[in-house]
């Protein structure tokens, strides 16, 4: 007897999701209510019980599909027909194995990377061709647009082959490698791992049958109206990837320019001393987005930037009086950024135009704060959001900074998690900034900049005082915010700091 898995309800206005995690592969024992796999929704994760006991026959939906609700997930065989099962679910595996293999081997497949990620860079290989490694081991690294992911041994074997090289681009859903069951694996897997790949040395696209161009670019060559010759493949095995497409469809667009137009800012000449004293290095998935993001935010905000001073006295008083008690009741440290953002959370309700975005020839006014916060990471800055930070108590805030700044610094974070933002704050006092201009974060119309606290000489009351001292940079988007809207954000936002007891009042 054959029980269907079948996509659970996954909520209001949710009609389909992502097939994130199978726990299991075919073959494999279960129990009834042992979770067989996880979703990803727009929203929520959600997991996959198993309606029955008995062996897990087929998967119908791989990880990296996207599926509909109540669409068949896999199949569950109660009896013991499900032993001719694993071996058909395995026999594209074993075709990819190395000859010599009599073990099954297990394919590495490119894990779910978030909404609307199609495709990521393979930026560390942990395992060479030959290595053993055991069931969720960290196989490698892929890098997307915004996060970091890393992929885990789905088996225990010997990694006998690598599919996609450090810097190769792959798609969702893609195989990285092969993991196989026996020594023999290994031993025969270098021979093939250095053999050239004759489609590679192709001048035109995919030159073999076996050669499966990525989905992504199947669809773009599609709309572009371009044929597989015509598009130069850059992955494995000449393989076609959306950028290959992107870059066909660009040359094509720009081919009669050329002709009489030069390239835009040429190399400057290098000696060849200088030149072998340099080290090119790729820019990252993440760097290139955000080089690319900031740029466009110049060129299309109209961005300017008011600045001021905030005397930190009182600030750094309150927080030096209830810092120990705050810690020991709310189980996180009381720091500056939760201050800074209710003063803005309080000084946007005032000013809302910098808390809208623009759409088209509308102003979209938020009525709730999302807050982005800058977080620099090894691999770039990042702007995680929290939600609702406008309805946040002063512990809820530290906590979601926290942990955010822990998941960015681990790059842990999902696309979802920094998305949605209507404000944001940078801190480049961290770093020792004194003053600074920040650039929009797109959308959004308004970004304020902390700076180092510095003692300077303040006149108070015709007397001369040392005092920490702060300055504040506030940029906006000038087409929806005006001098004087700006100017008073930034006012009340000194105000709530110099006095903090304002924000109790509501003042």
């Amino acid at each position: 007897m054959t029980t269907e898995v079948r996509v659970p309800t996954l909520g209001e206005s949710v009609t389909e999701a992502t097939v994130a995690t199978w726990f299991k592969k075919p073959g494999d024992s279960v129990a009834v209510d042992e979770m067989l796999c996880e979703l990803e929704t727009d929203k929520v994760t959600v997991e996959v019980p198993s309606p029955a006991a008995g062996t897990l026959a087929e998967i119908v939906a791989g990880e990296g599909e996207t599926v509909g609700v109540d669409a068949l997930l896999a199949n569950i065989s109660e009896g013991g027909a499900a032993t001719a099962a694993p071996a058909k679910a395995e026999a594209p595996a074993a075709a990819a194995a190395p000859s010599g293999d009599s073990g099954k081997s297990v394919d590495v497949m490119v894990p779910t990377l978030g909404e609307s990620v199609s495709e990521a860079t393979v930026s560390t290989w942990f395992k060479k061709v030959g290595d053993t490694v055991a069931q969720d081991e960290m196989l490698c690294e892929l890098e997307t647009d915004k996060v970091s992911v890393e992929v885990p041994a789905p088996a225990a074997g010997i990694l006998s082959e690598i599919l996609a090289a450090e810097g190769a681009t792959v798609a969702a859903g893609g195989k990285l490698g092969v993991i196989g069951g026996s020594a023999a694996a290994a031993a025969s897997a270098p021979t093939q791992q250095s053999a050239p790949a004759p489609a590679a040395q192709s001048s035109g696209g995919s030159s073999s049958a076996d050669v499966e161009d990525a989905p992504s670019a199947k669809k773009a060559m599609a709309e572009a109206g371009l044929s597989a010759d015509q598009v130069k493949g850059s992955g494995r095995d000449g393989r076609i990837m959306k950028d290959d497409v992107a870059k066909a469809v660009a040359a094509a667009a720009s081919a009669p320019a050329q002709t009489s137009a030069p390239a835009a800012a040429p190399r400057a000449p290098v000696s060849a001393d200088d030149a072998a004293r340099e080290e090119r290095v790729k820019m990252t998935r993440l760097r290139q987005t955000i080089a690319r993001r900031l740029k466009d935010a110049q060129n299309t905000a109209a961005i300017l930037t008011t600045y001021n001073e905030v005397d930190m006295t009182e600030v750094m008083a309150l927080r030096n009086e209830y810092k120990d008690l705050f810690e020991k009741k709310h189980g996180v440290r009381l720091g500056f950024m939760s201050f800074f953002t209710k003063a803005c959370c309080h000084a946007l309700r005032e000013v809302p135009e910098v808390n809208a975005e623009i759409d088209g020839t509308d102003i979209v006014y938020k009525n709730f704060v999302h807050m982005g916060v800058a977080a620099g990471t090894p691999q770039g800055l990042v702007v995680p959001v929290i939600r609702d930070a406008d309805q946040m108590s002063f512990a809820e805030i530290e906590k979601a900074i926290a942990e955010k700044g822990r998941r960015a610094r681990d790059g842990k974070l999902s696309m979802a998690e920094m998305q949605g933002g209507t404000f944001t704050i940078s801190n480049g006092g961290v770093y020792g900034s004194l003053m600074s201009s920040p650039i929009l974060n797109p959308p959004q119309s308004g970004i304020l900049g902390m700076h180092k606290i510095q003692d300077r000489p303040m006149v108070i009351n015709g007397e001369i005082k040392i005092r920490p001292m702060m300055y504040l940079a506030l940029s906006y988007d000038h087409r929806i915010v005006d001098g004087k809207g700006a100017v008073t954000f930034l006012v009340r936002v000194k105000e709530a700091l110099e006095d903090p007891r304002r924000l109790l009042m509501d003042l």
